[in-house]
């Protein structure tokens, strides 16, 4: 433990990862690694009223600080946050083969454990929803077995595609239709990140910070990393799905077009599509306070 007060817990989870060494066809390494979280209000965390949050933060690799406003707008239940291996306060090997989605599944599950969650509501922005789909379709597809398994009692998908080629390629449509109305390149990004991104005049403090500690390029870090990922439906036969949100900005590079596609990979009829009005992909930053109230107000029909 490296940290408890009343309300707030740190912790470290170690985790292994096997991998070859960049360049090296042969060489295999097996290395411990530690994954730093944290509980917010940690005296509900069993509450069964306001059951906990587990919160995956996007990139991959950006940490999770520009998600730590959730405390705020979402203040009654307990929350837990964690940097996934390769960023922020959980550094991890500098070699790609390390990582994975099926790798960062592992983790979630390992934390799940560690902590001992028995009934939790499942939060993924960005990336984070993609880890969250490919981890309740796991558990979708597990056997039954005579173990009482953690429970998710429902997910929210914020900002999170469907299909990383479709949204790559909507994102590259946006910039060049900037370039159109404003040729010039070197205020693209900046240009971009106001009307797509987070529409805030300056970027958060939060952001700024997660940006900071973020992983390093070429190694497992944003949507190069998954290029190839497209979310399926669970195989037949499978368990049933938690209830999900898909909740995405008015003005989100992750546009209707990325999200409609989660509605055909659920088993089930109950996926809610709801827009934050005047925002885009970072609206917990852009409008905390209904972003808190439409979060907080879905996960209660389902405590």
């Amino acid at each position: 433990m490296l940290h408890a007060t009343a309300t707030e817990f740190d912790g470290i989870l170690d985790v292994q990862r096997t991998y070859k060494e960049d360049g090296s066809e042969e060489t295999t390494t097996t290395s411990t690694h530690e994954i730093r979280y944290r509980i917010h209000n940690k005296m509900h965390l069993s509450s069964h009223q306001a059951a906990p949050v587990l919160v995956l933060h996007g990139g991959p690799s950006v940490p999770a600080h520009y998600l730590e406003p959730l405390q705020t707008v979402v203040p009654y239940r307990s929350i837990i946050f964690y940097d996934q291996l390769g960023c922020g306060r959980s550094p991890g090997p500098d070699c790609a083969d390390a990582y994975s989605i099926q790798n960062s599944l592992d983790d979630l599950e390992a934390l799940i454990r560690k902590i001992g969650l028995r009934r939790f509501h499942l939060y993924g922005q960005s990336f984070g929803g993609i880890l969250a789909f490919e981890y309740i379709k796991r558990l979708a597809e597990r056997a039954e077995s005579d173990d009482d398994p953690p429970k998710c009692l429902s997910a929210v998908f914020s900002s999170s595609p469907c299909d990383v080629q479709a949204v790559e390629s909507v994102a590259n449509e946006l910039i060049a239709k900037l370039l159109e109305e404003d040729p010039n390149e070197s205020t693209i990004m900046e240009r971009f990140r106001l009307k797509h991104q987070c529409m805030t005049p300056e970027k958060p403090q939060p952001l700024v910070d997660a940006y900071e500690v973020a992983g390093a390029p070429g190694i497992w870090r944003g949507t190069d990393a998954i290029k190839d990922w497209k979310a399926t439906k669970p195989r037949e036969g499978a368990k049933r799905m938690p209830s999900a949100m898909v909740l995405r900005g008015e003005h989100d590079f992750v546009t209707s077009s990325c999200v409609e596609g989660w509605k055909e990979v659920f088993n089930h009829a109950y996926v809610r599509m709801k827009v934050l009005e005047g925002c885009s992909h970072h609206g917990l930053l852009e409008n905390g306070k209904e972003y808190g109230q439409i979060v907080d107000s879905y996960f209660s029909e389902y405590d």
